[in-house]
């Protein structure tokens, strides 16, 4: 059974970070992207940022680009997203994607984690 379980979010207040994890399981994702959206209250889930297999293409939204970084560690089957200066409108449901095609909306994923809330505090 595949399984991308998130982990790490939490409450954090402006300025400040947190590091997300997406710990993969159940299959290899060899030449898979793996991304980050996220969905806040009300509104459409929205691509982050994701990363090719290979690791070494990087895609973000406009609006994270110089505050997230995306990552992935191949030995421990996970990818990470780290959020540094955090604004108020960072805050929302964090989803991990496993995806064959690197689309900038949420269809031609594969496969999803179950998300991880993120809140800022101003």
């Amino acid at each position: 059974q595949v399984q991308l379980v998130e982990s790490g979010g939490g409450l954090a207040q402006a300025g400040g970070s947190l590091r997300l994890s997406c710990a993969t399981s159940g299959r290899t994702f060899t030449n898979y992207f793996m991304g980050w959206f996220r969905q806040a209250p009300g509104k459409e889930r929205k691509f982050v940022a994701a990363i090719s297999w290979s690791g070494d293409r990087n895609y973000y939204t406009d609006s994270v680009k110089g505050r997230f970084t995306i990552s992935r560690d191949y030995a421990k089957n996970t990818v990470y997203l780290q959020l540094n200066s955090l604004k108020p409108e960072d805050t929302a449901v964090y989803y991990c994607a496993a995806g064959r095609i690197l689309v900038l909306t949420t269809d031609q994923w594969d496969y999803w984690g179950q998300g991880t809330q993120v809140t800022v505090s101003s």
